[in-house]
């Protein structure tokens, strides 16, 4: 069947999520994107009755962008369908790729933009899908790049939705010329410029792959698909893992070890994905979990890519920042009743919390001095214990060995009478039963 409205409301069927409230089709201004916003405007009632509306990045890179803001004009007012455009900044660092930093830009954009349960559609077709796929294995991608792109995804608030994957650019060219409304669309130059990746396959691989193999399109495209069914099956498989892993906020150093190696670098990846954080290397996996696995038991082995690091400690593994948060200078904080303290970035704040037992608000300074650890403060945690210091109470308790620096000293003068919300001074603390204080360190980090 050859695209139509019709063939497109099939593919909305089929794809889209149920608890969608509207659709929002990315406008580029060029004749394909303009005969996707056609089609979903001739969807008889415009599919299930939801709204539909388009919506133009303006990357400002190009002389050529005002005449893509009229096309797109042009286009929705014919229509009748309402536009937004939205102007961005791109900024690409020296060296990086103006064309990944467009793409990243537009779809930040997207993504602030969409509304709560809308469909981002985009006109990403057929030979799209298999251009994605040449470039991802030039590049040397994994089962997930190759893949390509998903035909839907949550985005932002809502989704990000692809209906035309299975039609070919010819197809839908075909049907924007017919389509009342659509019109020609513009060109964009970036797309023949042969310095740009995809630029260079378009115009110079891929007509010459296309004369010698005239269903590559559909080919690859079904390799994508092939590919994509792969990961989703290793995807469930490294879920299954990731859940016998798991050991509070780390996974599990004796039940990784357990693991056949490549479901351990499987299981890693889904790990950090699911974090949100962006893998490393191949080869720099591969060495973390060497490292992790081989080190010496007081070793701390740490694999640092970007701004996130693998460290482990006590046979589990966790993930941090590259420079873990810690405590700098020193800062005043008043004893009175509901007074609080915000620590910095990533440090949370203390306030003061009523309680039976704990600090004696009658020998409390007003003001207190916060500070890190410099070494050898001590202090007495119970009132038969002996005074220990603190880096053994740390110890005794597996304070993570990075994060011992992140924890704020309380001070009343030069007695250290509290660290954070673990310890306070039994000499400094009331008689049992009696009405005190305690510390309490809310959103801080992950110290243990």
């Amino acid at each position: 069947m050859r695209f139509s409205a019709v063939s497109l409301r099939a593919v909305l069927d089929a794809h889209t999520p149920g608890a969608v409230t509207g659709f929002v089709v990315a406008l580029s201004g060029g004749a394909d994107s303009a005969a996707l916003l056609a089609a979903a405007a001739s969807t008889g009632d415009r599919f299930r009755g939801l709204p539909l509306r388009a919506v133009h990045v303006d990357h400002g890179l190009q002389s050529a962008a005002a005449a893509f803001r009229q096309a797109c004009a042009r286009v929705c007012a014919t229509l009748d369908i309402p536009l937004t455009v939205i102007p961005v900044i791109v900024d690409a660092p020296p060296g990086a790729s103006i064309e990944a930093a467009a793409r990243d830009a537009r779809y930040a954009a997207f993504q602030t933009e969409l509304r709560l349960g809308e469909c981002l559609l985009t006109a990403h077709h057929r030979e799209d899908q298999a251009e994605t796929l040449l470039l991802q294995a030039l590049r040397g991608a994994g089962l997930k790049g190759i893949s390509s792109m998903p035909i839907c995804r949550p985005f932002g608030r809502g989704w990000h939705l692809r209906p035309l994957l299975d039609v070919s650019q010819a197809e839908l060219l075909a049907f924007g010329e017919s389509a009342a409304g659509a019109g020609a669309g513009i060109e964009d130059p970036m797309n023949a410029d042969l310095r740009f990746d995809r630029g260079y396959l378009r115009r110079q691989v891929w007509p010459l792959i296309r004369t010698r193999w005239p269903g590559a399109g559909t080919a690859l495209s079904r390799t994508a698909r092939h590919v994509a069914e792969a990961q989703d099956l290793l995807e469930h498989a490294a879920a299954e893992d990731v859940g016998r892993l798991r050991d509070g906020d780390a996974l599990s150093v004796p039940v990784l070890r357990g693991l056949h190696p490549q479901r351990r670098a499987n299981a890693l990846r889904f790990w950090l994905s699911e974090a949100g954080v962006e893998p490393p290397s191949t080869a720099r996996l591969a060495e973390a979990l060497r490292q992790i696995l081989v080190a010496k038991t007081d070793h701390l082995p740490a694999i640092v890519w970007g701004d996130c690091a693998l460290r482990r400690y006590r046979q589990r593994i966790f993930l941090t920042r590259a420079e873990p948060p810690r405590l700098d200078g020193t800062w005043q904080w008043s004893s009175a009743v509901g007074s609080q303290l915000a620590l910095g970035l990533h440090m949370g704040r203390l306030r003061w919390i009523e309680q039976i037992g704990g600090l004696d608000p009658q020998r409390l300074p007003e003001t207190l001095s916060i500070q890190r650890r410099r070494g050898g403060e001590t202090l007495k945690p119970a009132v038969q214990a002996k005074t220990q210091s603190v880096q053994h109470l740390c110890q005794s308790l597996g304070v993570l060995p990075w994060m011992r620096d992140a924890l704020p000293l309380v001070f009343a003068g030069a007695h250290l009478i509290g660290v954070a919300d673990l310890w306070v001074d039994a000499s400094w603390c009331v008689a049992r039963g009696s009405p005190g204080r305690a510390i309490a360190w809310d959103a801080g980090p992950i110290i243990v």
